[in-house]
């Protein structure tokens, strides 16, 4: 028997033993405030997740990532934890997520939760105990607490912003009443950071890491995972030094910035990854690491987490160019780190890709900045209108680019509702009904990531569509109907079904962690084959090109009298 049918014929039990079904998995994000909503209250739960089990079953993933579920304030859409051991009430309960968990197990997916180390939410008991506390007390010593600069320390430790805009440093009120020591927060002011220099920090995650573990959890995505350890001795430097050194020739690849990506943070790992190998099989991780190109191998390291995501794809335009360089530079970096790569599209902090493609490509507003991710952030701030979209046009080439990107060797991720071809909500969520405190802390930057985390359409009537009995948390706009699954289940051609079956060939299919570039004349086209013969072919252009020998097995679009039209990819043998 061939290795791929060997991998077509498996069993579910035999998949989840698989110590390497991370490796080339398709994994499907759940956003579980906005998936499915079983108790009428407008927010998705976890009962919500388990009675779409056989949904999920049915589109052929390996796992599923949740994103927090956690109790919260929702200060950061649940990015902000109050207690990494329990489930938010809104949201289910332990014994919910042992149900959904055994369910998915049954079904033969993986479970892959979210770990938010940098910080905890102000609400944390730890955080608390923090404020009670006096100054240089143990409590305070878990987090990161600093005297003011100033005569009467009324000023931060340093002028760095936070990345929700605002200053990086939040002051307190003492136990007594009076003005004290300032902590910081490098994201929300009610998300203090860690000092991951205290072992009880470090002893409290491994004991988070092994509860959740015990639990069935297969894998751990880390959220900003290259943010943990600081090095704030002596004078701080100014946000204008930082951004001076960044913009220099070496930027930071040196791991000198004083809290971004520093090489500390690999023994944090190192720890982690003695626990992930104390179970059978050994629990996974990905990290959420936004750093030089040159540093992600570290994060990806057997020794450390063992897969990075790399954002370079949802960055890039579409473009046969783009892609060809972004696809042979991550397989190179993986295979150098003994990893696999990681693709990505869409995610809950992006424009939706259906979206971005359907939107005029717009120039670099900062270097580094590529266009398909300008375009869709220029988009909403200017009110992001579907009328200003060609949704057409961007839905075209969203399902060319999920097909390439099912070809490829490593670990696919896809965003809830991208299966369905789903838009971005723009300007139809009004000002009084957002949730994200990006929008809030920086009106007139950021209009937020709500328009992404819209509750999904399941069906095409009743109310909200489907997602619950009673409305939804954000607003959905009319047109979701005609995404809803129901409407496309069963239907030759649409999304849905296009996602069904290029993730069942996918899985049939899939085979070494290699490709080869096959040469044509054609620059708006890709080409690649794959072990066991199979072959990708995608037309960036907008002209039908010419198709090589084979039979095709499946496609983005119909084939136009034997060509390949143009947004469009195909699967062939021969």
């Amino acid at each position: 028997m061939s290795t791929t049918a060997a991998k077509a014929n498996r069993t579910d039990a035999e998949r989840m033993a698989d110590p390497n079904w991370w490796r080339q998995a398709s994994v499907y994000q759940i956003y579980p405030r906005s998936f499915a909503d079983s108790n009428a209250d407008g927010i998705g739960n976890l009962k919500g997740v388990t009675a779409k089990v056989p949904y999920l079953k049915a589109l052929g993933i390996d796992a599923v990532w949740l994103s927090p579920f956690y109790p919260s304030a929702l200060a950061d859409g649940g990015y902000d934890v109050d207690d990494y051991r329990n489930v938010d009430p809104k949201i289910g309960s332990l014994e919910d997520f042992d149900e959904m968990a055994a369910a998915l197990h049954e079904a033969g997916i993986k479970v892959i939760v979210d770990i938010v180390p940098n910080h905890s939410s102000d609400r944390h008991e730890w955080f608390k105990e923090a404020l009670a506390s006096p100054k240089g007390s143990p409590a305070r010593d878990r987090y990161i607490f600093r005297d003011g600069l100033g005569e009467n320390g009324e000023l931060p430790p340093s002028d760095w912003d936070s990345v929700f805009g605002g200053p990086a440093w939040e002051r307190i009120t003492e136990p007594d009443g009076t003005p004290g020591q300032w902590y910081m927060h490098i994201f929300a002011k009610e998300q203090p950071d860690f000092n991951w220099d205290n072992p009880e920090v470090h002893e409290d995650f491994l004991k988070t890491l092994r509860f959740w573990s015990d639990r069935g959890v297969d894998g751990f995505r880390i959220d900003v995972a290259h943010a943990l350890t600081k090095n704030l001795e002596g004078t701080l430097p100014t946000k204008a030094d930082l951004k001076a050194k960044a913009h220099g020739s070496d930027g930071f690849v040196d791991g000198s910035h004083p809290y971004w990506d520093r090489d500390e943070v690999h023994e944090i790992y190192a720890e982690w990854r003695r626990v992930f190998n104390e179970y059978n099989p050994p629990r996974t991780a990905v990290a959420e690491a936004w750093v030089h190109a040159d540093r992600r191998a570290r994060y990806a390291s057997p020794e450390g987490l063992g897969q990075a995501f790399n954002f370079d794809l949802l960055q890039a335009d579409f473009d046969a160019a783009q892609f060809r360089k972004i696809v042979t530079k991550n397989l190179a970096e993986a295979a150098a780190s003994g990893a696999s790569s990681t693709w990505v599209f869409s995610n809950h902090d992006v424009v939706r890709h259906a979206t971005r493609y359907g939107l005029p490509a717009t120039e670099p507003a900062d270097e580094g900045e590529i266009m398909a991710g300008q375009a869709g952030k220029k988009w909403l701030l200017e009110g992001g209108r579907q009328e200003d979209v060609d949704v057409e046009l961007g839905l075209r080439r969203a399902r060319a680019a999920s097909l390439l990107m099912f070809a490829l060797p490593g670990s696919a991720y896809l965003y809830q509702g991208e299966e369905l071809g789903l838009q971005e909500v723009g300007g139809e969520i009004p000002d009084s009904e957002r949730q994200d405190p990006s929008f809030f802390r920086n009106k007139g930057v950021e209009v937020g990531r709500d328009g992404c985390r819209v509750p999904l359409p399941w069906t095409a009537e009743g109310s909200s569509f489907g997602f619950g009995a009673n409305g939804s948390h954000l607003p959905q706009p009319e047109w979701f109907a005609a995404y809803a699954a129901d409407v496309q289940d069963g239907v030759e051609g649409s999304t849905l079904e296009l996602y069904r079956k290029a993730l069942a060939l996918r899985t049939e299919l899939q085979s070494g962690e290699s490709l080869e570039w096959v040469p044509n004349d054609n620059p708006e086209v890709l080409h690649f084959r794959r072990p066991n013969g199979w072959q990708s072919v995608t037309n960036f252009g907008t002209e039908a090109a010419e198709l090589p020998e084979g039979t095709v097995v499946v496609s983005s679009s119909a084939l136009d009298g034997g060509k390949l039209p143009g947004a469009t990819t195909a699967w062939l043998f021969g």
